[in-house]
């Protein structure tokens, strides 16, 4: 045994000779780490004990590591960013994730939560090797100080399965955040986890050997191309292998995709190892880092005849990848897969799928039933929440109207049925992408349904299609009845879209035919609206006659919209033509014309007065009050 490991050291590293100890185990380490042979076994004991019992040291990062901290924190502050803008904006200022940058983040991080978790996830993803135990403990006291319990024991799961134990400093700072919040279910689990061993450190002497064990091996697969001789170093080393060791060793070997997948395969055809969902978990992750489509189907067929499946963390991971990389296929493929397991993924995993999907260059329907198929065959329902998911996504790259129909007849295919609501924004949508108004034409609309004309009728307002607005109106009003329509605050929508369109010619002639035709009643405020902008653009003929429908129904005139255009632009023509539109069996009251003539000087147009007076009737001319206007401004 003992020429065994010398061999071993000669072989790696050469490195000056360390006497084996009385433990083996603790032997492999030492020789395995050739780093770890030149501290003493003083330092060695208190870098052990400082792991298993004491809180974390923070040693201060250098000046450089605290500047790209910052331009870290920075960096991840702006929400939104994908993997490949991240990378850039890191490249662009020269920043490299290391392990000691990842670690100085963390330490000197006072970011917010949701940047510190952004970090992470980021460096998880793209560059998991950098992360290590001192790394997850971090992390994970971050999420305890700030109380977020529920990420603290997914956390924990993670760390349990990558075979790392919680440090005493992170235990602390979760343990009184918990009895800050009152957390007492979560303060006795957490007492009892620890207690028990199931997280503690307690035996994190045999945790710290075996990452050092771990280490060497990778590092000695890493160092070499793969053969014989590798194989007979490895075989030499007369390791056991156990689920967390191949787990740390796969973990190291992240970067190398073929040399991990080359022990993983190793290690079983050897006998050495028998794989387990834990191991198979950890060598999926890693194939979906690079383009191993071929590969990565085959390791999904293996793993389902033994009856192992994806852990919840797996899949996301690897759907993350999938996605980020456009490769759609093999993320149904995985889908697929993982519904087929007992950890099902949540019924929000159907919906981000189905939109991926429908907004990518080319729509592969093949794939959106694949999906929503798959989905059903579950025992889930499509709801109208699938519906306006997919239909948001569709219109943010400009293919609803091109693909909605066939979207929507496979979703009704596989059970979907539209509620009022459902009906009522796809009605809203699509007409706010119809500019041809050709949808009318489609049977969109359900008898009795009056909101989804109303829907309709909004969403061409919305996008400015009046000419098709104002079609669907009519179309309503044939198929509903006037009575049954509810047509009140569309036709004021009508009106009021047409004068912020600046064309309320078109909204007076449109008003006009659905009172004098169709019988209809404007509100007050639609009459009072169109006249204020018909006057802004010099309409007065056609104020005047919304005026008079306005009195038709019943409604006050609204004078004060007409004496202030006519005292600051109109003529006395106009104001004559303005007293007679007022007229019906008897002359305009007196207090009409002082109220303009009064305005006309005060407006400073005196000769317009003065011309506009002689243009009354005589009656009005020699009125006392009349006269007055005049004598009292000394004209």
């Amino acid at each position: 045994m003992r020429d065994r490991w010398l061999r071993f050291l000669l072989l790696s590293r050469q490195l000056p000779f360390s006497p084996l100890g009385s433990r083996v185990h603790q032997c492999r380490t030492t020789l395995l780490c050739p780093r770890t042979a030149l501290v003493d076994q003083r330092a060695t004991f208190f870098s052990l004990r400082r792991f298993c019992s004491s809180p974390e040291v923070v040693n201060e990062p250098a000046k450089d590591v605290l500047d790209q901290t910052d331009l870290l924190g920075r960096i991840f502050a702006e929400i939104g960013k994908s993997d490949d803008e991240i990378k850039e904006a890191l490249d662009s200022k020269n920043i490299s994730i290391t392990h000691e940058l990842v670690l100085g983040f963390f330490q000197s991080s006072n970011a917010s939560l949701d940047v510190d978790r952004r970090v992470f996830d980021w460096v998880s993803r793209n560059h998991g090797e950098k992360l290590s135990s001192k790394s997850y403990n971090w992390m994970l006291g971050i999420l305890g100080s700030n109380g977020a319990a529920t990420d603290v024991w997914e956390m924990i799961e993670l760390m349990k399965r990558k075979g790392y134990g919680v440090s005493k400093g992170a235990y602390d700072r979760i343990l009184e955040k918990f009895q800050t919040d009152g957390l007492d279910d979560d303060v006795e689990k957490l007492k009892n986890l620890y207690s028990s061993g199931s997280i503690s450190c307690r035996n994190n002497d045999v945790g710290s050997a075996l990452d050092k064990l771990a280490y060497g091996v990778s590092e000695l697969i890493r160092r070499e191309i793969w053969g014989d001789h590798v194989e007979k170093q490895l075989s030499d080393l007369n390791v056991e292998f156990s689920t967390g060791l191949v787990v740390k060793v796969l973990d190291g070997l992240q970067s190398d995709t073929n040399k991990a997948l080359i022990f993983f395969r190793w290690i079983q055809e050897t006998g050495a190892f028998v794989h387990d969902q834990r191991t198979y978990n950890v060598i999926a992750r890693i194939l979906s880092r690079e383009d191993h489509s071929q590969k990565f189907g085959s390791l999904c067929s293996e793993m389902r005849s033994k009856g192992y499946e994806f852990e919840k963390e797996t899949y996301i991971h690897i759907l993350q990848q999938f996605i980020q990389r456009k490769m759609l296929k093999d993320a149904v493929d995985l889908y697929e897969f993982a519904m087929a397991g007992t950890d099902k993924p949540s019924t929000r995993d159907c919906t981000f799928l189905l939109k991926k999907i429908v907004v990518s260059k080319e729509l592969d329907m093949e794939l959106f039933k694949r999906v929503i198929r798959c989905f059903t065959a579950n025992g889930n329902s499509l709801t109208d929440a699938h519906l306006s998911a997919v239909i948001k996504s569709l219109v943010s790259v400009g293919k609803f109207m091109t693909e909605w129909d066939p979207i929507l007849s496979t979703m009704e295919e596989a059970g979907y049925s539209r509620s009022y609501w459902g009906n009522h924004e796809l009605a809203f949508k699509l007409s706010r992408e119809d500019k041809s108004g050709k949808l009318l034409d489609n049977g969109l609309y359900r008898p009795g349904d009056h909101g989804t004309w109303h829907s309709l009728i909004e969403g061409y307002c919305s996008s400015g299609n009046m000419a098709a607005a104002c079609k669907c109106f009519r179309l309503m009003l044939e198929k509903e009845g006037v009575e049954a329509a509810g047509y009140g605050h569309l036709l004021d929508l009508l009106v009021t879209t047409f004068c912020t369109k600046s064309t309320p010619l078109r909204g007076y002639n449109f008003i006009s035919e659905m009172v004098n035709e169709k019988g209809l009643r404007p509100s007050h405020t639609a009459y009072k609206t169109l006249i204020s902008k018909l006057l802004s653009k010099l309409h007065l003929k056609e104020a005047l006659a919304t005026m008079s429908m306005m009195k038709a129904h019943g409604y006050p005139p609204s004078l004060d919209l007409f004496m202030n255009y006519l005292s600051q632009k109109g003529s006395p023509e106009e104001a004559v033509e303005f007293t007679k539109a007022l007229m019906s069996k008897k002359l305009p009251a007196t207090s009409i014309y002082i109220q303009l003539l009064s305005q006309y000087i005060a407006a400073g147009r005196i000769s317009e007065a003065q011309e506009l007076l002689s243009k009354c009737p005589k009656y009005i001319r020699n009125h006392g009050d009349v006269l007055n206007v005049f004598c009292s401004n000394q004209i």
